[in-house]
């Protein structure tokens, strides 16, 4: 409330003056310039930034908006003697648009709290990481160098642990209150809160592209992207009031000529004027939106603009990527099968080709084998999309892939009997055995799809794993469908597909891997997507965690967003023309009008924030 005390003050103010000026006007021993000039200064103070505003207006060629409404028709009413009717229209006007700052404020804040989580300076340790701290600003630090951060300080930028072990309390980047251990080797994202042990930290990112820095640029530029109902009711506005201006023309005009009745008419057309005023509209479809967006931020969940969270309240279809998005991506070997060489050195051929990758399935390759032998010689490596790699290790030439990259190459290959990721291995055209791979289920995965499922949402699985493994992955969580064996391209070729099939349909992927797919789809969801510019790059959704849940979560704010933007369009218009018709059949008076219009907007801006006040469950 702080930063409206002035707009309270200056209603205050002129709220006293209008009091002061009813009493005086009733007062037998006043004269009557007394109560006019204090309903003059009542008058100027109520209604000068709206007059302001309105007269910039029309010299900018934009002339037909709710100030210029608001300014003709409380002018035209103090101009015919209705002084006291025509400053408490200004005065409600003057409380509906604070309180529409007021909410927009809160909604504002909700988003833009992740500022307070990007420390400006950080603590750059001498060359090497040892001896003095020198506290510098966080934008003068470079990829490379060394910072501390004490326990309860927040990481001004992302990089390595290069000393010491923690907890971090990653709360305010990804909503999730559950700390995360970090040692020596583990990466660490800006915004997140160290609250044990000292770490130092090698910078890998400079504060412009640090991950609390990206966010707040996305959250701030969010507003930007509007949606196509906040879009036409704009230019719903930029018709209606011309119209309605019109109309309190005739109003005013033709049945004065009949009737003789100049005042009684002009006073009706006032009244219809204040009444039409479309501000209810114009301002809680768009702040719908925006709390929609404020209350995803505090969940984790990022969304790109007002378009993205419409987009989302229309999705009848979620397809997941596998990997990393229904299951960990924490892949582990579970079996050697080797033809005509040994486990281990069939392990270790695979893990050498595999040795420039940081894919899940060749960091547990690698992981399974240990440390590579330091003369090895690795060269010529090419990753084939979809199929493997292909490298020369020791002047030999290695395939390390599924079944089609050995079918492509004329390797007669073994099919295996176990689930999982099946690695083939083959060596100058000769198959040297396979590898079984596996991977799990995250544990939130199937109450995810159950609640999607539960809300009328068709679930599909698409992964360039087999068949078999694809199908055991679906009968876990109850998919309705899946394929398998799908490059890229088949993945877009089924969500096109879908999209043909089934309308609005959501793709939820790493980000990385997927981006085709992510782009192609009417809403990308990038799961796990911390420090990831590839995903927020990609995506219209961003999850800063890998939790499948928060897929639900975004929908179903989506969905309450576009059901209140519904509300507050057929209350505002209802109300507006019922009042209209009784403003001109002279049934109400200027007072009710007033009071009506900015009850109208009062409430559909109330309707508008509660989205703020939702579970952090839901």
């Amino acid at each position: 409330m702080r930063e409206h005390k002035t707009d309270i003050i200056k209603l205050a103010v002129s709220a006293a003056l209008l009091i002061l000026g009813v009493v005086f006007k009733d007062a037998v021993a006043v004269h009557k310039t007394i109560p006019l000039l204090i309903f003059a200064a009542a008058y100027i103070i109520a209604a000068f930034e709206v007059v302001e505003e309105a007269v910039k207006s029309i010299f900018k060629g934009e002339i037909f908006n709710e100030n210029f409404l608001m300014s003709i028709a409380s002018m035209g009413a103090f101009i015919i003697g209705q002084h006291a009717e025509a400053i408490f229209v200004m005065l409600f006007y003057g409380v509906g648009e604070l309180f529409e700052h007021i909410a927009s404020s809160k909604s504002r804040k909700s988003i833009e709290a992740i500022a307070r989580v990007r420390p400006d300076t950080a603590r750059l340790c001498a060359e090497g990481g040892e001896g003095n701290e020198l506290t510098v600003p966080a934008e003068k630090v470079n990829i490379g160098d060394i910072i501390s951060v004490n326990p309860g300080e927040i990481i001004p930028l992302d990089g390595v642990v290069t000393a010491g072990e923690s907890s971090l309390d990653t709360s305010a980047v990804t909503g999730e209150s559950v700390p995360r251990y970090v040692g020596i080797g583990d990466a660490v994202y800006s915004g997140c809160i160290n609250t044990s042990g000292v770490i130092k930290i090698r910078v890998t990112e400079v504060f412009k592209n640090s991950t609390a820095s990206k966010i707040l640029d996305l959250v701030q530029n969010s507003n930007e992207k509007k949606a196509k109902t906040e879009r036409f009711i704009r230019k719903f506005a930029g018709y209606y009031t011309p119209v309605v201006v019109i109309l309190a023309l005739v109003v005013a005009v033709i049945p004065s000529v009949i009737t003789k009745q100049y005042s009684v008419w002009i006073y009706r057309a006032l009244m219809f004027l204040v009444v039409s005023c479309p501000c209810a509209l114009v301002v809680s479809v768009p702040l719908t939106y925006f709390s929609a967006i404020g209350a995803a931020s505090k969940r984790g969940i990022l969304i790109k603009g007002g378009d993205s969270v419409e987009a989302l309240g229309r999705v009848k279809t979620v397809v997941f990527d596998k990997t990393g998005t229904l299951t960990k991506g924490e892949f582990s070997v579970v079996a050697v099968h080797p033809k005509t060489i040994d486990e281990r050195t069939l392990l270790g051929l695979a893990a050498a080709a595999e040795y420039h990758s940081n894919h899940p399935i060749s960091v547990s390759l690698k992981a399974a084998y240990g440390r590579l032998p330091d003369d090895i010689k690795i060269q010529d490596v090419k990753e084939i999309a979809g199929r493997g790699v292909s490298v020369t290790i020791g002047g030999k030439s290695v395939l390390v892939g599924n079944g089609k990259l050995m079918g492509e190459n004329g390797v007669e290959y073994r099919e295996c009997h176990h689930s999982g990721t099946i690695v083939h291995v083959a060596v100058e055209g000769e198959y040297f055995g396979h590898i079984v791979i596996s991977d799990t289920v995250k544990e939130e995965s199937p109450a995810a799809v159950s609640a999607l499922k539960n809300a009328g949402i068709k679930t599909v699985m698409l992964t360039g794993d087999s068949e078999r493994q694809a199908l055991e992955i679906a009968q876990k969580l109850s998919l309705e469908e899946f394929y398998g064996n799908l490059l890229p391209d088949g993945k877009v070729e089924k969500l096109e597909s879908f999209l043909e099939r089934d309308g609005s349909v959501a793709f939820a992927g790493d980000g990385i891997n997927d981006a085709p797919v992510l782009a192609r789809a009417d809403v990308g969801i990038a799961m796990g997507a911390l420090g990831s510019d590839a995903a927020i790059e990609a995506a219209d959704v961003v999850l800063m965690d890998d939790n499948p849940k928060k897929i639900y979560s975004a929908i179903s704010l989506a969905k309450k967003a576009a059901a209140i933007v519904m509300q507050n369009i057929c209350f505002s218009i209802g109300v507006k023309v019922i009042i209209m018709l009784l403003s001109v059949l002279g049934i109400t008076d200027m007072w009710f009008a007033s009071f009506a219009d900015v009850g109208v907007l009062v409430l559909a801006v109330l309707n508008s924030i509660r989205l703020l006040l939702l579970r952090r469950n839901i």
